[in-house]
């Protein structure tokens, strides 16, 4: 069977969707299977969420891309003043699922988000968190900009004809956003509405739910 390249979007801890969402796909090893970051966070299960992503390396090429609330959950274990922005905008919960102890987290999950990635590429498309200045290299790209800036639209593609396939930027419609060079999949799992899987080779997405329920799709490539 061919290989897919799967992006999966903002999962923010939502250990039930995720593990549905996996299930739903059949994962096979080779596949490549790109976590668009921001694993953390918000949902209840970030603890387990990594846990499954560990697993995730023995059963396919796994691809981690490091989002903004992976670089505020590393900070704020080791800082006590990041600590507190990071508690206050999702970090909580993720303290919960291990325990209520900032010291209970496995260094496993530690290192597993400190090796994520900047960006990753293919042939045709870029994958990184939350956005790319087009006009610069992909290895000069700033952080912040990388993984804090969220999508207006009225980016322009990439010169180099990729696609970039983007995370960070809520969708509320539960749907993925596609403007001309570009696809963003977080489509708000954290706040009642679907997390998304995108096939970039075929453009059908398979999401799912806080309760497990999965619905497919597809979207038209600009």
């Amino acid at each position: 069977m061919a290989e897919r390249i799967l992006a999966i979007g903002d999962i923010h801890g939502c250990d039930i969707a995720f593990l549905a969402l996996l299930k739903g796909l059949a994962i096979r090893r080779q596949d490549t299977v790109v976590i668009l970051g921001d694993v953390v966070d918000r949902g209840p299960g970030s603890r387990q969420v990594i846990d499954r992503i560990l697993q995730l390396q023995d059963e396919c090429q796994l691809i981690f891309i490091q989002g903004n609330h992976e670089e505020m959950m590393l900070s704020g274990l080791t800082d006590e003043q990041m600590a507190q922005g990071w508690l206050l905008y999702g970090g909580q919960a993720t303290l919960a699922s291990y325990g209520g102890d900032r010291g209970l987290v496995p260094q496993t999950h530690i290192d597993l988000l400190k090796a994520g990635r900047s960006y990753w590429e293919t042939d045709t498309e870029i994958f990184v968190h939350a956005n790319l200045d087009p006009a610069l290299p992909l290895d000069q790209q700033e952080v912040d900009r990388v993984r804090w800036t969220h999508l207006t639209g009225f980016e322009l593609p990439h010169p180099s004809g990729k696609r970039v396939v983007c995370g960070h930027t809520p969708q509320r419609s539960g749907r993925p956003r596609v403007v001309p060079g570009w696809v963003c999949i977080d489509t708000f799992v954290c706040g009642g509405s679907w997390l998304t899987c995108l096939d970039v080779t075929t453009n059908e997405y398979c999401q799912s739910n806080l309760v497990g329920q999965l619905r497919f799709g597809r979207i038209d490539k600009k």
